[in-house]
């Protein structure tokens, strides 16, 4: 068994265990290794464009808002510009601040019959530690992960 098949059914168990309505979840590290793995694979960094700009960017990453900001209000264009964006066949992975709207849209994703989605675990901050703060517990940025400050 190689690599990419290894990670894919662990990420494919955790879903199974986590009864989630996709294909698999990932830590940021195994997306990361998939994307370097699997050429057809792609990440897309459901953020808004305020976190994009302000907190930083993953090269290379499709970006689609699920929700706006100001307002958090949904994209209404979310799975029309996905399927423009994105082979449907692809393996995507989703990823967000924390996890929490990757996981919506890895759903919604899924749903709309893309066939392979995953959502990356911890997303691009992580959770938030003791004292509330982001990038000490988890997430890309603290896996040290490639990203940009805009």
């Amino acid at each position: 068994m190689g690599r990419l098949t290894e990670i894919l059914q662990l990420a494919q168990h955790r879903a199974h265990d986590l009864k989630l309505a996709y294909e698999g979840a990932l830590t940021p590290k195994e997306a990361h290794e998939i994307w370097q793995l699997a050429p057809g694979a792609k990440l897309v960094d459901v953020r808004t464009r305020a976190e994009l700009d302000w907190v930083g960017r993953i090269p290379q990453a499709i970006e689609i808002e699920w929700q706006s900001y100001p307002g958090n209000k949904p994209n209404p264009q979310f799975l029309e510009l996905l399927r423009h964006s994105v082979n449907h066949e692809s393996l995507l992975m989703f990823i967000c601040r924390s996890g929490i709207r990757s996981n919506s849209a890895a759903k919604a994703a899924s749903e709309a019959g893309f066939v392979d989605c995953y959502n990356v675990l911890e997303g691009f901050e992580g959770d938030k530690d003791a004292g509330g703060r982001r990038n000490l517990v988890g997430g890309w940025r603290y896996h040290g992960l490639p990203w940009t400050q805009s």
